[in-house]
């Protein structure tokens, strides 16, 4: 590898991952010698960008577009200049498609291009005085293109202005502003690239102080009764994901009309491309049902006008709304749109705010390049009706609770960890979100004895995801001893977590799963307890936990009853013993240290002997795995016509009758 195509990657990485200078897959950089142009693939990010994230393309081929004749009719020319740029590629085996703008970092002869879309730089770009801030600022160093749709049009017209610079100044521009758009970049080495950005960056901060002290304002319960509702909305048979935003910056825009009007249409392609072209607004806030009546009633003529559901929704005092066919999509669509937040704040203190025009948005919107890049920019997943669900473990940091997280997060679903183990559970969440997925992990400590705490559970769900489509009471203690050893403390403790803590998850999560079964009558949701074996038959020295889990069953039998007509379901399931958990397993408290301690075990003199005696009950002379009852487990989700269900997971120990 050339070792300025590893340059070329370096500086891609440090732009790609700071939001000032790009949101989502946005901007482009290239490198160019003699013959061959690198450029980063359409549709790939900046952030991640790799030798395999380029395409290599003939700089000689490349120049049949300056001198091609293409149709007049915008639809087929843009196909036509696409075929040439097709053509110019050096190894087309790699199906990696240029990005449209390959032209335009071919006709700029400095090595070295970096385009991207800084917040600031679009503050500018994006005022109805963009062209005379930027001659205040640069004088004539610079070029400034009025704004021009992109493609071939814009490649002509920068083409234009290149060669009219040049006769002017006996050199090409180091530095190309577009307005409405973004920045060109171009030099011989990368390490003048990032001294002229810098120096960029800092003159427009000494005209345009950046904002500051933006605090983040707090989340209103009362969304908890509202979002769900418009998550079924919005959604189709899959259901999306809405992550949701408030500072006091956001907070600025969403007062009134007036106020809205400001971030109530593209200024820049991306945000066309990411929030598509217009946003609904909730003025009607002060409770969950005039918010609802509000939406209920826009969203239809919303529709109806624009031809799309809203993929952006803001609620006044409440915050900006994103929804997206997965966690990522929607982040990414909040990020950009928060971006025009920012853009527009700038805006409004360089003259005024200059949106695009109807025709420009409708030519972005419609384009094939956009279009394509909208695809690759979502990585497909598998065809699962679990896509994209949202799902709480609790007792999920460790243990078969965190088996269960970790095996429904490779599924692609979304997963609450709750736990009172918060640095393992932190440590977890962290762990998981760092896979490549479009799904997302977060970790909320939570005590499932304690009401409030489920309660705040259910809330942060929500907040976070927009929903609740699976709770799985797994949390669980567990004290063993006969009459003499057990006090009222520890049975009473035992019988708060394995017994109030499902109903109060249960409690809490149905509130929710309502909701959502309100506005879609057909959508199923469920609620899951793992049990025991010994909820199925008594356990000698451990009836605390057995009395609990027995209790356990007559909870889901009657949970079940009381929830059906709300597509609820809500079930057991039994495992046998999981020795290589925590639970058993433990040197210093596990069961087969208790059951030594105690004497569970007549004659056992060892914890080897105490799991020998207890594999040798089971039939399969085993003790239960993590997939047996994940099979259990998924099984329950699948079907839709068993509720009030306990699933034996025993290896035979326990047959029911």
């Amino acid at each position: 590898m050339k070792p300025e195509i590893n340059e070329l990657i370096e500086i891609s990485k440090y732009y790609g991952s700071n939001k000032e200078y790009v949101i989502a897959g946005g901007g482009n950089t290239s490198f160019k010698d003699n013959e061959t142009i690198w450029i980063k693939s359409s549709g790939q990010a900046l952030s991640e960008l790799s030798e395999e994230g380029l395409v290599a393309v003939s700089r000689q081929k490349l120049h049949i577009i300056s001198s091609g004749i293409y149709s007049d009719d915008p639809v087929i020319r843009e196909e036509q200049v696409k075929d040439d740029l097709f053509r110019s590629i050096l190894d087309p085996g790699k199906n990696r498609r240029p990005s449209v703008e390959t032209s335009l970092h071919e006709i700029i002869q400095y090595k070295f291009i970096v385009h991207l879309h800084p917040t600031l730089i679009n503050g500018i770009l994006c005022s109805r005085n963009a062209k005379s801030l930027i001659q205040k600022l640069f004088g004539e160093s610079v070029l400034f293109v009025p704004y021009t749709d992109p493609g071939y049009t814009l490649f002509k017209k920068l083409e234009s202005e290149i060669i009219s610079y040049r006769e002017k100044f006996s050199n090409d521009p180091h530095i190309i502003f577009l307005e409405n758009h973004g920045c060109f970049v171009g030099a011989d080495t990368t390490v003048e690239i990032k001294r002229i950005y810098d120096d960029l960056i800092q003159k427009i901060k000494e005209q345009l102080p950046p904002i500051s002290d933006i605090t983040t304002l707090p989340y209103n319960p009362i969304l908890n009764k509202v979002i769900p509702i418009i998550r079924m909305l919005l959604s189709g048979e899959q259901p999306g994901i809405i992550r949701y935003r408030n500072n006091s910056l956001i907070a600025r825009f969403y007062q009134n009309q007036q106020e809205f009007h400001k971030i109530s249409l593209p200024l820049t392609p991306d945000i066309i491309v990411y929030c598509k072209t217009r946003y609904l607004f909730i003025e009607q806030s002060s409770t969950p049902e005039k918010i609802l009546d509000s939406f209920r009633y826009q969203l239809p003529h919303f529709i109806s006008e624009y031809g799309y559901l809203p993929r952006v929704f803001i609620i006044k005092d409440m915050g900006i709304f994103a929804i997206g066919e997965s966690f990522a999509d929607a982040e990414t669509c909040l990020d950009v749109y928060e971006d025009l937040i920012k853009i527009s704040y700038y805006a409004s203190l360089c003259g005024g705010i200059k949106f695009l025009i109807p025709e420009q948005v409708a030519f972005i919107d419609q384009w094939e390049v956009e279009n394509y890049r909208r695809k690759v920019t979502k990585p497909t997943v598998s065809g699962n009706k679990l896509n994209n669900k949202i799902a709480i473990v609790t007792g999920g940091a460790q243990g078969f609770g965190a088996g269960i997280a970790e095996s429904l997060f490779a599924l692609n679903l979304n997963i609450i960890i709750a736990d009172l183990n918060e640095e393992t559970g932190k440590s977890f969440a962290t762990f998981l979100s760092s896979k490549k997925s479009l799904n997302s992990a977060i970790f909320v400590r939570t005590d499932v004895s304690d009401a409030t705490s489920v309660k705040d559970l259910i809330i942060t769900t929500v907040r976070e995801f927009g929903g609740l489509d699976l709770i799985i009471s797994n949390a669980g203690i567990l004290k063993a001893g006969g009459l003499e050893e057990m006090d009222s403390e520890t049975f009473s403790k035992t019988t708060e977590v394995n017994y109030h803590g499902y109903f109060h998850c249960a409690k809490y999560a149905s509130e929710v799963m309502k909701l959502q079964n309100q506005e879609k009558p057909g959508y199923f949701t469920d609620i899951i307890q793992i049990n025991s074996k010994s909820g199925l038959r008594g356990s000698n020295r451990n009836f605390a936990y057995s009395g609990a889990k027995f209790g356990g069953i007559g909870l889901t039998q009657s949970f079940a009853m009381e929830l059906a007509p709300f597509r609820i379901k809500v079930n057991s399931i039994c495992p046998g013993n999981f020795y290589e958990g925590p639970l058993w397993s433990d040197p210093n408290n596990g069961l087969f240290v208790q059951y030594l301690k105690t004497g569970k075990v007549p004659g056992a003199k060892s914890v080897e002997e105490v799991r020998n005696f207890y594999e040798d009950k089971v039939p399969m002379k085993r003790g239960c795995k993590l997939g047996d009852i994940m099979k259990a487990l998924l099984y329950i989700i699948d079907q839709e016509y068993e509720t009030g269900q306990a699933v034996p997971v025993t290896g035979g120990q326990v047959m029911l009758g």
